[in-house]
Order: C-alpha cells, then structure tokens, then sequence
C-alpha cells in the first residue's frame, strides 16, 4: 500500500522552479552523505568478502560499493576491461529521431538535439555506465530555470549515498537525515538511475564487481604468492665456509658477510674464508604455476565483461594484438546501447519535454546507434543495380544503417552528378579519314592472330629453362636469405638473348595487333 501511494505522489507532483534547480544530494563532514570512506580491501579474505556479500544481499551495501570501487583502482585487468566495455559504448554515435513526420514532433525533436546534443552528455553517460560494475548508478539533474528551454546540469552522485527499499529491493532511495535507515524517495525530474538488466533478480546483485570479486581476491592471493617465491628463489644461495680453526668471532663475521652481500654486494673475508654463490632451485614449477593461474583468471574476468578471453592473452605485435582484441563483443554492445537509451529517453527526454512543453503524446528519442556488422558496400552495390530496375527503398532506413541523421530543410546535399551530354553522332554517309578499311568488314579476321599462338609455342621451352635453375635453388636453400645468395650466384650464368628476341617479337605483333584493331 505505501508502494502505490509514493508512486502516486511522485505521478502528481510537479515541483517548481526552486526545486528543480536546487541539488538535493550533497555530500557533507557531518551529514549522513559523507564524501570520505575508509579502503576496506586492502587484505581481504574469502570470509569477509563473502560476509559484504551477504550484508549486500539484506540491504546494506556499503562494504561492496566500497569493494567495487577499490577493484577500479587495485586490480589493472579488471579496470581495463570494464573501461573497454564503457568506452565502446561512448564512441556510439549519437542520433535524435522524432516521433514522425508532423512539425510539432519535428520541432520537440530539434529542441532535444539542440538543448541535450551538448559535450556535457558525455559525463552523463559516464556517470551512468558506472553502473555496469555496481549494479546501478544515480546522476542528479540540477535544472537551470534562468534560461528558455530549461536545461540540466549533470551530477554523478556516490552510490553509497543511496539505498533500495526493505520492501522489494528493486526501487531506490536517497540517505537522508530524515530517514536514515530507509531513505527518502527520489523527487521526480531530479534524478537519472541507471539499472543494467545484466541478470534477473535484485539490482544490486546483478553489478560485474560481484561476478569478478572472487576472482579479483584469487588474483592477490597469487600475486602475493609469486612475489614472495620470487624473492626467495629469484636470488642465488649464498654458502659461506670456514676452515676449523675458525673463532667464534671468524663465524660471526663470515655471517654478516654473506647477510650483507643480498642488498651491499661486497664483503671483506679472511683468506681461510670463502663464500659460494649457488643457483636456486626452481621450486617444482612455482613461477609457471602463479603465471598460469593469473592468466586463467584474468581470462575468466575478460569473459564476465567482454564476452570473450582473448583479451587476456593477447601478444601485442601479432595478430590479433591487445590493440585489435580488446574489443566487446557485439551482441553486448547492443544490448548496453539499448538499455542505456532507453534510460536516457524516460528519465531524461520526456521530463525536457515535460518541463518545457507539457506532456505529450509521443516523444522524440535519443538513441546510441551501433552500426550494422553487415557488409554496407554489398549494400550499395546492390541498391545500384535494383533502384533503376524500380525497387522502392526508404532513405530513413538507409540513413540508419549508415548512422547518418537525417538532413535539415535548409543542408546543402549531395547527390549524383550531372552526366555529360552524348556525343553528337559522326554522320555515317561520309567516310572517316582515321577509319581503317578492314573496320568496314566486321567478319574479317585477325591477320596477327597466327603470329601469336607461334610466339606462345616458342615461348614455353624458353621459359621452363629459365626457371629450372631457380626451382633447384629454392629447393636447396634452407632460408629466404640463403635462396637470395643464390639467386644472386645464378644470375650472371643465365642466359637471356633467346628470350629477349622473342619478346621483341611479341612486341611487333602486339603493334600491329593495335593499328588493325585501331
């Protein structure tokens, strides 16, 4: 019952000009948003991460915000891959289309595009991806009424400053002073909340951080791990040795010696004295094993966030590079391009619209376009040979696979050249002077035609005993390099007087094949 009143208030309420332009969630020292917190994942274990999950899973998620923060900025892979998957969806480009055709939806849409296409979405999308690794992510519209349209100002707040209701866990509310255990309702037209359907179930359990946590404390685990088997099997064993009439003082002093010599590298030693450097052993596989098992978990985490592992294990100057590898995979990309636009159009561009121009009936959209993986010149191939064969097709539908937006009134466009004017007609009842006699008679035949199946007869044994010798190099050498050497030794043994004659014979024929073709 107290669901429908709130949503009930919040579908009738329109706050004011005061309202809308003055922030609500402000962090401060001594409120209940606190803008500082304390690292929590620095040594943690299995048993703690499991206890934040937990407390997540009952409603109180601070401690794994907290973590899904900290992974951002202590784990290298999981940042770049999650910093992959948001980029992706930021270089979309971005389109505004109307409801139809009409002016009035025409002109909503312009005012959309002109008022919201600003360097500013930018952030706004930022702030909003972030919640790909939280579960959600809240940004605060802060309305500058001062100006015609009104237009907002973009605030990412904390995730911690917010929290879902005890009833349902899927709507979100605001930490307040004046109710610090549930939270206050978000004003309407005050706030974007972007909740990625990444799985079904509660929102805040469906953020990659959660997917990746484990794997991220396996990963400095085995970090910790090699870096110590590095520091005792990277440095050589260093044995000291001491003859028996050695002094207790002798041994005290060879002892330093050798502590010394890991971070000094010099000693003084009796000559009855002497120090051996032996290697280490390699500890039954320990850097291999700690190598592989990185791999595989960072394989696991390209997987959660990219759809695909070969991020992972990319080699930067071969194919399929980390360049050309850290890709998303596109079925994702689509899908965090819908979802993120739909986001955008219900709590962004129908609350502009509202605002400015009342309710509507329809709205225009805003909408990050992914370009067709299709292959787009097969297309234009294709629409050249059927369009002048009279199939119909729509410019809208092509402008879109493109990504292009739709022209204004007054844009200059482009369009097919002007074809030049046919040549005027030689007049057929007065002999041309460059004509050749034998062009009158079309059935006659090729004089040359004879001399060039003779040439090409010749020419077979001629080329076969040129290249003989090169086929026995090339089987004979065992490298590019050692084939070249040889080339170069049976250069000056060929014999190529016989095959010039002949192509100087190809030549005249091929002269005179063009003055009758002429």
């Amino acid at each position: 019952m107290n669901l429908i009143k709130r949503a009930i208030n919040r579908l009738f309420t329109k706050p004011g000009k005061a309202e809308l332009s003055r922030p609500i969630a402000t962090p401060s020292l001594t409120g209940i948003r606190q803008p500082w917190h304390n690292t929590i994942s620095r040594g943690v274990t299995p048993t703690q991460l499991a206890s934040w999950l937990s407390a997540a899973d009952l409603g109180d998620a601070d401690a794994y915000l907290s973590l899904a923060e900290e992974m951002e900025e202590r784990d290298p892979h999981y940042v770049s891959v999650l910093s992959t998957r948001k980029r992706a969806v930021l270089g979309l480009p971005r389109l505004v289309e109307s409801a139809s055709d009409d002016a009035a939806d025409v002109r909503l849409a312009d005012a959309v595009r002109d008022a919201l296409l600003t360097p500013a979405l930018s952030g706004l999308l930022s702030g909003l991806l972030d919640a790909l690794g939280k579960g959600y992510s809240a940004v605060e519209l802060v309305w500058d009424t001062t100006i015609t349209p009104w237009v907002p100002a973009y605030i990412w707040r904390d995730p911690r400053f917010f929290r879902y209701d005890r009833e349902t866990g899927q709507t979100l509310r605001l930490l307040d002073t004046s109710n610090a255990y549930d939270g206050i309702d978000l004003p309407p037209y005050r706030f974007i909340v972007h909740q990625p359907r990444l799985k079904m179930g509660l929102p805040i359990r469906g953020g990659l951080a959660r997917l990746c946590a484990a794997g991220h404390v396996c990963a400095l685990y085995a970090l910790e791990d090699w870096l110590a088997f590095a520091e005792v099997f990277g440095m050589p064993l260093r044995l000291g040795r001491y003859s028996s009439a050695a002094s207790e003082d002798d041994k005290a002093k060879l002892k330093a010696a050798v502590s010394g010599l890991g971070a000094d590298a010099a000693a003084v030693l009796h000559e009855s004295m002497q120090i051996e450097f032996q290697a280490a052993a390699s500890g039954a596989g320990g850097s291999d094993l700690y190598e592989r098992l990185l791999d595989n978990l960072h394989k696991l985490v390209s997987k959660a966030v990219l759809g695909r592992s070969d991020a992972a294990d990319a080699t930067a100057g071969k194919l399929g590079n980390a360049t050309d590898s850290m890709q998303v995979r596109q079925d994702i990309l689509e899908s965090d391009a819908e979802e993120l636009s739909q986001t955008i159009n219900e709590q962004l561009v129908r609350p502009f619209i509202d605002l400015n121009f009342g309710p509507q009936d329809r709205y225009p959209v805003l909408k990050l376009h992914v370009p067709d993986q299709e292959d787009l010149t097969g297309l234009v191939d294709m629409l050249a040979k059927l369009v002048p064969l009279g199939l119909r097709v729509e410019q809208s539908v092509i402008r879109d696979k493109w990504g292009l937006p739709d022209p204004a009134k007054d844009a200059e466009l482009l369009g097919a050249p002007t074809p030049p004017a046919p040549p005027t007609p030689a007049d057929s009842t007065k002999p041309a002077t460059n004509r050749a006699l034998n062009r009158a008679d079309p059935a006659a035949p090729d004089p040359t035609a004879p001399l060039v199946d003779r040439l090409g007869t010749e020419a077979e044994p001629l080329i076969e005993t040129l290249l003989e010798p090169v086929r026995k190099a090339l089987e004979d050498s065992a490298d590019l390099m050692d084939f070249r050497e040889k080339l170069l030794e049976l250069y000056p043994e060929m014999d190529g007087k016989a095959f010039a004659e002949l192509m100087g014979q190809a030549l005249a024929v091929a002269d005179a094949q063009g003055q009758w073709e002429a």
